[in-house]
């Protein structure tokens, strides 16, 4: 069989960065949660996107989580939170007891769309907050969705899981609302193998947040808990790779663009193929290479082909209204993201792909074709 072409995987820098720092962790000892990479890995972040403090978790979720506590959500609070989406945006609402109201997307962003968004504040004007998504890579319609969450004094948190890297009108995606969350799971454009990082331009509550990250452990010799607290900080080793993997960000973006040109141009003249939408305003990481189709062929029809010759592919994100476990929460919009899972799928984006890697999916796919 031919060699496994994957979605996304981990790549390592060529330089051994990582290797560098986790190396030191062992030389110095610091194999247990916390030391000079978890610091240096927050501060180094921080200043790469440009916000003010930054908080390494376990993952995107804790992020999300720790994010949702800050803002004040409680049990009974309503949190409107994008439908096209992993559950992982969705669950931390659940954590804390509180009713996700899930918000459609349209077609020019694949993201929020602010009008639906107008329309949930009518129905349920007492929010506590906002969960926006940057799917794959693709910025939403900030401007318009943080004019909305600053009408109704409502807090936005902005799921940018996949989009580090991401710009919007020349500033990074997950600094435009009050907490922005990053995850460095194993398939994102840089990993830790796995871990988050919550970020924000309030250094009180990213403090306060280490705090309940840290098993809300109290200043005292002995071990004193005055709140609930949770074991959600990142370890110095897993750090250690994050702070080596920043520093090839840049190439990864550069190489997941790439992807995407090219699938671009190999594709786009096939019946019903449109790829997912790159505004004048967005300058996205391409994390994943999305497309629409519309005629004869079927998203199933070209992951099963590929498949076929070990490529993997994936569908489009159900959207979470759709699922069995959140179908019974309310939902605000017109089925954009119905449409775009029925119809999308996601073509390996792996930043290891060569030439003749891309040009055999794309013969694989045209194959459907005739």
């Amino acid at each position: 069989m031919a060699e496994k072409i994957w979605l996304a995987s981990p790549h390592m820098s060529d330089e051994g960065y990582e290797i560098q720092y986790v190396q030191e962790a062992f030389d110095t000892n610091w194999v247990a949660p916390l030391g000079p990479n978890v610091t240096g890995f927050e501060n180094e972040l921080a200043a790469k996107v440009g916000a003010k403090a930054a908080s390494a978790t376990t993952t995107g979720t804790a992020a999300i989580h720790l994010a949702l506590k800050s803002v004040g959500v409680t049990e009974g609070d309503i949190v409107f939170c994008q439908s096209l989406t992993f559950s992982a945006t969705a669950n931390p609402i659940i954590y804390e007891k509180a009713i996700p109201v899930f918000i459609d997307s349209n077609f020019e962003t694949w993201n929020m769309n602010p009008d639906a968004l107008e329309t949930a504040f009518k129905k349920y004007p007492n929010v506590k907050a906002v969960i926006v998504v940057h799917l794959y890579g693709l910025s939403a319609d900030l401007d318009r969705i943080v004019e909305i969450c600053k009408k109704h004094n409502v807090p936005l948190i902005e799921d940018a899981a996949e989009s580090l890297g991401t710009y919007y009108k020349g500033k990074y995606t997950g600094t435009f609302g009050e907490f922005g969350i990053f995850s460095f799971n194993g398939n994102k454009i840089i990993t830790t193998s796995g871990g988050g990082m919550l970020v924000s331009d309030d250094e009180k509550k990213i403090i306060k947040t280490r705090y309940w990250a840290t098993q809300s452990r109290d200043q005292a010799r002995h071990y004193q808990h005055s709140e609930l607290g949770f074991n959600y900080r990142m370890s110095n080793v897993v750090a250690g790779i994050g702070r080596g993997q920043l520093k090839v960000l840049d190439q990864r973006v550069d190489k997941k663009k790439y992807i995407f040109e090219y699938y671009k141009r190999a594709l786009s003249e096939l019946e019903g193929v449109q790829f997912m939408p790159i505004n004048e305003w967005n300058e996205p990481n391409y994390w994943l290479s999305c497309m629409m189709l519309g005629g004869k062929v079927r998203p199933l029809d070209v992951m099963i082909r590929l498949e076929k010759e070990n490529i993997e592919a994936r569908p489009v994100w159900k959207p979470m209204h759709m699922q069995p476990f959140f179908e019974e929460f309310d939902y605000i919009g017109e089925n954009v993201s119905e449409i775009l899972f029925e119809n999308g799928v996601c073509l390996p984006s792996d930043t290891k792909m060569t030439d003749e890697d891309l040009d055999r999916v794309c013969k694989i796919i045209k194959g459907l074709w005739q």
